[in-house]
């Protein structure tokens, strides 16, 4: 028997992911299709994961079950992450990535002349703003109600 819950959870990672490239081209006006396996961006797909497990498991079980406050505790932990911790450390990795460019500036040298570079930057997107992490909570929740309404009892 499969559990409808966790396909639904997927279905709702899935779905945001496949929206990435296009709200990308939309807010930017360039095409990236390494957004569709990225992480960043909008919407969020762990939260839209999250929620749409929360919501699944609300409408099934009800808001006063053990099931529906483990999912909502999930949730709640890893959207504080991906807005908080996640997204801090994408912000310290762009200073990191940069600070050969800026030593090099403060001390009147050309880039490179006087040390190896790092040979890879760090990745820089990792975590979400609170207004991408709310656009995967909704669709998220979307999608978990649609899920469980459509759940066969």
């Amino acid at each position: 028997m499969a559990n409808r819950g966790l396909i639904t959870a997927i279905a709702a990672v899935g779905a945001a992911q496949l929206l990435k490239p296009a709200i990308h081209y939309w807010q930017e006006g360039e095409w990236r299709p390494g957004k569709l396996v990225g992480s960043g961006g909008m919407p969020s797909s762990h939260s839209s994961g999250v929620s749409a497990l929360a919501a699944y498991t609300a409408v099934k079980y009800g808001v006063r079950t053990p099931e529906f406050a483990i999912a909502a505790m999930l949730g709640i932990v890893v959207m504080y992450d991906a807005m908080n911790i996640r997204r801090h450390a994408g912000e310290i990795a762009i200073q990191v990535n940069d600070l050969d460019a800026d030593v090099e500036k403060l001390a009147g040298h050309h880039p490179g002349i006087y040390h190896a570079r790092r040979k890879e930057k760090l990745k820089e997107s990792l975590g979400h703003q609170p207004s991408e992490v709310a656009a995967g909570a909704v669709l998220g929740a979307l999608i978990g109600v649609l899920g469980a309404a459509t759940a066969r009892a």
